[in-house]
């Protein structure tokens, strides 16, 4: 087979592996911002898409399908998201003659709709939640809500990734979260179908991962836990799932085999559950006809190539193992390293990958490199960080040991906000439930300053090494006696300067920094470039990352004027502008809605804080905008704080 791969980064170079293992060859096909992706090089073959959008790149069938030609692939592989779960996708791949790397077309259609699934589930004997999908009529399901007893959940038919879902807990709020649910799933989706059923006050996401073959024959392969999750997104997951009664473990596989079965499944695909952390009961919530971003985790315990065994199906062959063959051996965790700010309230990030140093004996599966860049254009996640052991303990401690030993800097990234969840009880505990991390505050970033002050030590404990040379032999000379220590100014990413006098020793050795501070000796992970004169520094898991200036470019600074940003609508951080709202001389009122962006698949909303006039509008919709951009400005005595520079989204 020559496989063309319908997805970009991470997946794409995670199939081009295996392909290249098992002997066929792989065509990359790319939108623009990804064309000096690692993905792209490593392929054998590649060929442009076209540009950015995604409905004329990743999500045009025609473009994919015309690229399947030029290159001669006789097969495609979808990966996960974009079209992999598209039916007719997968149909249209099949009418150009190309074998289709993913389940039977119906399948895909069959699952597409949760009501759908529900029902043949049911059919299946496997437990659902009760709910009711039959009537779209608003006030009949109002008053299925009231029968089923609140809580319910409110959730979109169609679709995933937490959109259109809404927790509703009394008759009053029905109605708003009903149409809030349905918009949001309408924009989604297309489609505002809805489902009502009972929400579980403690669940738990736990999934089964299954195989299938074109003979009829469907195994498990163990369960994972996904349910630490940040607004319905998952962040981070583990294999097996833990603190699991027997009897659900076991119940969990068996129901997620018998419902693939009956479906006649015939690829790999995931069964998803939620879990009553109270009772142990267990219900269907939907399966997925395709490859998991978690899938690493099944594969480290079971030692099984999931995309191998993709292929192999595809190809018709028979499934090379039985259930008894599957041995679930030791515990795995991973990480999903987003390009985003904890601290901004998870906004995300794009810019240059200017630090990169991955801690050996770990699973980096990612689609970027040292000095790749983030795009707007497409989701934020920089990797997946794996982590196993022998047991869940060791598993854990090591996926700590990795995050206290990733260096990840030019983009705001959530590293150090894992570092501090794999720390958390209810993880430590295996006590996680769905709703942990949204009912749990965030701590904030460790300040840059003490950040810096270990920059400038390592900084100064590298000189002599770097740059010998026969200055440097001599004894350090200062025209103040009184300052007989070096002293650095460094700048943050922000643009903050921070100055630091190094008086003590140190050593750096492998990236490692070996300090004394207060009579305590530390080991800090450390990466100085000083061809680039910067430093960045681990700190908890948070990379700080600092430019060295030097002496004249700290205490003889460039005085030119900065343009004040007063009350402007300014873009907070690169993005694809959506909606313009208003136009030159328009009033507007605080709250109202200016500009909407949309970055990294989220949309976000610019809104003004007090009243203003509108004097110009500097960008239009379809238009890439960098960060700190400014859209909209007010007339002079209008202008006051009339801009607000936060942000909400709208995804």
């Amino acid at each position: 087979m020559r496989i063309l791969i319908a997805n970009r980064g991470e997946i794409a170079r995670r199939i081009i592996r295996t392909s290249r293992r098992l002997g066929y060859k792989t065509v990359a096909a790319y939108a623009d911002p990804d064309a000096a992706a690692p993905f792209v090089a490593e392929a054998d073959f590649a060929t442009r898409l076209g540009p950015a959008a995604l409905n004329e790149s990743y999500l045009s069938a025609d473009a994919l399908l015309a690229a399947a030609a030029r290159t001669g692939a006789t097969a495609v592989h979808p990966g996960y998201g974009f079209l992999s779960e598209s039916a007719s996708f997968a149909r249209e791949v099949q009418a150009a003659g190309l074998v289709w790397i993913g389940p039977d077309p119906t399948v895909i259609d069959q699952m597409g709709s949760k009501i759908n699934a529900r029902q043949l589930a049911s059919a299946a004997g496997v437990a659902t939640i009760p709910g009711f999908d039959s009537d779209q009529n608003a006030d009949r399901l109002a008053q299925a809500a009231v029968e089923i007893g609140f809580p319910v959940l409110v959730k979109a038919a169609a679709g995933g990734g937490g959109k259109g879902i809404r927790i509703v807990h009394d008759a009053d709020g029905f109605a708003p979260a009903l149409a809030e649910a349905m918009a949001e799933a309408s924009r989604s989706f297309g489609d505002d179908a809805m489902i009502v059923e009972r929400y579980i006050q403690r669940p738990r996401h736990v999934e089964v991962q299954v195989l299938g073959d074109k003979h009829g024959t469907v195994i498990d392969l163990g369960t994972r836990e996904c349910s630490v999750q940040r607004r319905y997104q998952k962040v981070l997951e583990e294999a097996p799932a833990p603190n699991l009664p027997a009897s659900s473990r076991l119940g969990l596989r068996k129901a997620a085999v018998d419902f693939a079965a009956s479906v006649g499944y015939d690829s790999a695909g995931t069964v998803e559950f939620v879990v009553d952390a109270d009772t142990g009961d267990f219900f269907f919530l939907e399966m997925n006809t395709r490859l998991q971003v978690e899938h690493p985790v099944t594969e480290y315990v079971t030692g099984i190539d999931l995309v191998e065994q993709q292929l192999r199906s595809a190809a018709g062959e028979p499934l090379s193992l039985s259930q008894q063959d599957v041995v679930l051996r030791g515990h795995a965790f991973e990480a999903r390293i987003n390009a985003e700010s904890p601290a901004d309230d998870f906004a995300p990030d794009t810019g240059v990958i200017t630090a990169l140093r991955v801690p050996p004996g770990v699973r980096w599966d990612s689609g970027v490199e040292l000095g790749s860049e983030i795009s707007p254009f497409y989701d934020s996640m920089i990797a997946k960080l794996i982590v196993g052991g022998p047991d869940r303990e060791t598993a854990r401690r090591g996926l700590a040991h990795a995050l206290d030993h990733l260096v990840l800097a030019g983009v705001a990234n959530n590293a150090g906000f894992q570092r501090w969840l794999v720390d958390t009880e209810p993880v430590r505990t295996a006590t996680v439930t769905t709703r942990f991390l949204d009912e749990t505050p965030i701590p904030q970033e460790p300040a840059a300053a003490a950040a810096a002050e270990l920059a400038a030590i390592a900084w100064s404990a590298t000189r002599p090494v770097l740059d010998a040379g026969p200055w440097n032999a001599l004894p350090r000379f200062r025209a103040t006696p009184h300052r007989g220590f070096p002293r650095f100014a460094l700048v943050d990413r922000r643009g903050e300067v921070h100055e630091a006098t190094v008086d003590t020793s140190a050593t750096v050795t492998n990236g490692l920094l070996e300090v004394d501070l207060a009579g305590v000796t530390q080991a800090v992970v450390v990466d100085v470039d000083r061809v680039s004169r910067s430093v960045a520094v681990v700190v908890a898991g948070h990379t700080h990352q600092f430019d060295v200036l030097r002496r004249s470019q700290h205490w003889a600074p460039d005085t030119a004027a900065t343009v004040g940003r007063g009350g402007n609508i300014i873009t907070p951080f690169p993005a694809v502008v959506v909606e313009v709202l208003v136009s030159p001389g328009d009033s507007v009122e605080p709250g109202q809605v200016l500009v909407t962006i949309e970055a990294m698949k989220m949309l976000h909303s610019l809104t003004a804080t007090t009243h203003a006039v509108v004097d110009e509008v500097r960008s239009s919709p379809g238009d890439t905008v960098p960060g700190d951009f400014t859209l909209v400005t007010f007339l002079a005595g209008d202008s006051r704080d009339a801009g607000d520079q936060s942000f909400s989204e709208r995804s």
